[in-house]
């Protein structure tokens, strides 16, 4: 299946039309998640619709075909902002493309996988010329130390569960990119499923992400050297007593990461 998919894209990166310059504004993305993304918990979370991808799987093909058919050199001259907005919407445009290869006989995306083969390893995209896999997307381009070095990308790139921050229902784009991690970022760590304080415990339990990826969070983003002392910075959405907050503030609480929950996002 993924090889066909793969084939078919192919054959539509010969079709595609490549004088026009790329849509920066990612309107056929944003379109997509405007339909099929939905907030919940008060804009804490969001939930998925796949059924609804899979109605429209011929306007997500095209999609991942504008973006496949973007070359490096073309990459390299856009702004920075530019290149972020455009990895983070391949990136969670791909994953659904890749739900939607087993859905709706899928329960999470780690069923994707084998005892010996990752789902994110998986090379079934091409991008910037070559063929890619989710791994070598966000670890190789989006993460790579001293290409964006923005720990808040960990709130924007999904990865189609429940565990993950929201799918945002519309595309990111460099004008509003900054604001948008922002948003981002508040919204996550203010969602008490996945963060919040045990005040009998004196203990900030917190997402396993920031187990998982604490090292991008300790390299001077914003002058933040430790994860303590980027979650300080952020003590008011992660607790909602003033007591607690400045606990948090002054680094005296214990921190827990939390399991993680693989379940697919899905709205039925």
């Amino acid at each position: 299946m993924l090889r066909t998919r793969m084939l078919v894209l192919a054959f539509m990166l010969v079709l595609a039309p490549l004088a026009h310059a790329f849509d920066h504004q990612h309107a056929a993305w944003s379109a997509l998640l405007s339909r099929h993304v939905a907030w919940l918990d008060g804009g804490h979370a969001s939930q998925t619709s796949y059924a609804g991808f899979a109605r429209e799987r011929a306007a997500l093909d095209r999609y991942l075909a504008q973006l496949s058919a973007v070359n490096e050199a073309e990459f390299k001259a856009w702004t920075k902002g530019e290149q972020l907005a455009f990895l983070i919407n391949g990136y969670n445009a791909f994953t659904v493309a890749l739900i939607l290869t087993r859905y709706p006989d899928l329960k999470s995306i780690r069923d994707l996988g084998t005892l010996f083969s990752s789902p994110w390893k998986k090379r079934f995209f091409v991008l910037l010329g070559a063929p890619r896999s989710l791994d070598e997307l966000e670890h190789g381009m989006i993460r790579a130390r001293g290409a964006y070095d923005d720990p808040r990308i960990h709130m924007a790139v999904n990865c189609a569960s429940i565990g993950c921050p929201a799918l945002r229902p519309e595309a990111y784009v460099a004008e509003r990119l900054d604001a948008q991690l922002d948003d981002q970022m508040l919204r996550f760590l203010g969602d008490r499923t996945r963060n919040r304080f045990d005040a009998q415990r004196a203990t900030l339990e917190v997402s396993k992400i920031f187990d998982w990826y604490g090292a991008d969070f300790e390299h001077g983003w914003r002058g933040f050297d430790s994860l303590p002392a980027f979650f300080a910075s952020y003590a008011m959405q992660l607790a909602d007593q003033p007591k607690d907050q400045q606990l948090i503030r002054e680094r005296a609480a214990k921190v827990r990461f939390q399991d993680y929950d693989w379940a697919l996002n899905e709205r039925r």
